[in-house]
């Protein structure tokens, strides 16, 4: 069986002495121009793999950042079909891996089969869907699969280790763990409840183990670092570029 190549992009970072990089970046934000250059940036900085994410009206795993900012990008027009045309364009440009972060409602009215198909020829290798359940995911697993679209699984602080072992018998590519009960955004500090959960995630899955939710500084994820392969950001991000910062200067904290 051949490896993901998200798989293979943590991998590699790990090798190297450090924790791959995600991060994540609303499709269209800060407008349609600006965007492309900021993946470009982060993909020249040092992003490992970048998750793009598909603006929804009800984002209810999304924080006050990201969900401004994915209704900003709506009224721009930005929907699936913009990304891929867009994306094909750019096929081969990016070194990192490419996932598309988005709610369930949006792939199944693109119609799943074309959606696998769309994502494959313009250069994405993954999916991540919050709001999917395990238990209905085998129809979005089914499309994805003949394409070699990984489908990551979410798990978290309220994750039984039953359930654990079920996400990690199916899951590829990396699973994400969700280090707070609610939505995305920037914290100060992380539950201190994280390092008891990453424990038992981490005996659960073979894939790399990706932490994100709240993540915003490099010193947040010390006190975890033998037991996560990877870091996701997005609203630390989404709040440096509305500054009128660059992609690349945010990336520089993490080297």
């Amino acid at each position: 069986m051949t490896t993901s190549k998200l798989t293979q992009k943590i991998q590699a970072a790990n090798k190297e002495g450090r924790k791959a990089l995600i991060p994540f970046l609303p499709a269209g934000f800060p407008d349609r121009e600006k965007f492309w250059e900021e993946l470009l940036s982060l993909d020249k900085t040092g992003a490992d793999i970048i998750e793009i994410g598909v603006p929804f009206s009800d984002p209810v795993a999304d924080g006050p950042v990201v969900e401004q900012a994915s209704l900003e990008c709506l009224e721009r027009g930005i929907n699936l079909s913009w990304i891929f045309e867009e994306l094909s364009k750019r096929k081969g440009k990016f070194q990192a891996g490419l996932v598309l972060m988005g709610y369930y409602n949006p792939f199944l009215q693109y119609g799943l089969e074309e959606l696998a198909k769309d994502a494959a020829h313009a250069g994405m290798d993954g999916f991540i869907v919050p709001d999917l359940p395990l238990e209905e995911s085998e129809e979005m697993k089914a499309a994805l699969s003949p394409y070699g679209l990984d489908l990551v699984p979410l798990v978290g602080l309220n994750t039984s280790e039953e359930r654990l072992a079920l996400y990690a018998a199916s899951g590829t590519g990396f699973a994400y763990f969700v280090s707070v009960l609610g939505t995305t955004g920037v914290r100060e500090t992380l539950p201190e409840e994280i390092r008891q959960r990453l424990g038992p995630a981490r005996e659960a899955f073979s894939i790399p183990l990706a932490l994100g939710f709240g993540v915003k500084t490099p010193d947040q994820l010390l006190e975890f670092t033998d037991l996560v392969d990877a870091v996701v950001f997005g609203s630390a991000l989404i709040r440096h570029i509305r500054a009128g910062k660059s992609a690349a200067e945010f990336m520089a904290a993490w080297q």
